[in-house]
């Protein structure tokens, strides 16, 4: 089953008197004139499932405009390849260590007609008024991640905060410009990683404890999928992927790894980023979801393959194997 479009764009200063216009919108429906041709400074630094729900927004962004993304470096070669965007990667927390590092990536920031600030962050707000942009976006006080950074945006775009977090960036996208024609080149991503094609993929991870499940759970799941189960992990988590009992992946970067989860029959996992990432890729997911809301950050166009305890428990260990075998032997049989 594939995955909607949207979810697949989950492909020196100009003087003012040679600015071609056309119209944006901004949170109340008013309309004001931008460049076409604007040099757009796009904030998103990390992480992993926040970059991929950005690249939608930034692709429609696309279409004569001039686009830098401000991005983590690890994530520096996934944004050029399906953004089709230029980066300035950065290593903020080594910027006190190595101040002339900072210095030259701030450089590289001067000389946009805007910045976008999609991360809601002081940081990533403060990157733009650093950048000198006059004009510089972000979300209004009801979006915005870090109330103090309304003092560096002066263009605040209300966004329908009920919505996918995707969404809500395509929005903010739009107060920029119209939204322009575009297809994020996932296709282009993988690297080839040869003997895990057809695999039920398990990711035992998460960003944060209280998204774990329980690993003797996935043990359990493990067992009950047989052969076919494919315990896939990233830094810090192969004890995790060990504990699981199944058939290991080796240890990859992101582009192998984008690799067998695009090749997977179904991967299933928690809110991370390698379960967006293999939505991105139109693989089937199944996502387990306690403390966080799957309709602002579960895998854009498969709700319905998400087990949903964010409006019950909101706990991992409400979600029990027989729910995920029952979810998973619906969505094989689709």
């Amino acid at each position: 089953m594939g995955v909607p479009r949207a979810a697949r764009g989950l492909g020196t200063r100009a003087a003012s008197a040679r600015r071609a216009k056309a119209h944006r919108f901004t949170g109340t429906g008013r309309s004001e004139i931008v460049s076409l041709m604007s040099r757009l400074l796009v904030l998103r630094l990390s992480a992993l499932g926040d970059v991929i729900h950005t690249i939608p927004a930034v692709v429609s962004l696309g279409g004569g405009a001039d686009i830098t993304w401000v991005v983590e470096a690890p994530y520096r070669e996934l944004v050029e390849i399906v953004a089709g965007v230029r980066t300035i990667p950065v290593l903020m927390k080594k910027w006190t260590r190595e101040p002339r590092v900072a210095v030259t990536a701030l450089r590289e920031m001067r000389g946009f007609d805007a910045s976008i600030d999609f991360q809601g962050l002081i940081k990533s707000a403060l990157l733009g008024a650093l950048s000198g942009a006059k004009t510089r976006y972000g979300f209004d006080r009801r979006a915005v991640r870090e109330k103090p950074a309304l003092l560096f945006t002066n263009r605040k775009i209300e966004v329908d905060t009920t919505r996918h977090v995707i969404d809500q960036n395509l929005q903010l996208a739009r107060a920029v410009r119209e939204p322009q024609p575009g297809i994020a080149r996932w296709q282009q991503y993988p690297t080839a990683v040869p003997g895990y094609e057809g695999a039920v993929v398990l990711l035992p991870g998460a960003g944060k404890a209280n998204k774990l499940w329980p690993v003797e759970r996935f043990r359990e799941l493990a067992r009950q999928v047989g052969a076919k189960a494919l315990a896939v992990w990233g830094p810090g988590e192969r004890e995790l992927a060990v504990g699981i009992g199944a058939r290991m992946a080796p240890a990859t970067n992101l582009r192998e790894l984008a690799w067998i989860l695009q090749k997977a029959e179904v991967v299933i996992g928690a809110d991370t980023g390698p379960l967006h990432l293999a939505a991105a890729l139109g693989s089937r997911v199944i996502g387990l979801y306690g403390p966080t809301d799957p309709r602002r950050n579960g895998p854009y166009g498969q709700s319905e393959r998400c087990l949903d305890h964010f409006r019950t428990t909101k706990s991992m260990e409400s979600i029990s194997v027989e729910e995920v075998m029952n979810t998973l032997q619906r969505v094989v049989a689709e």
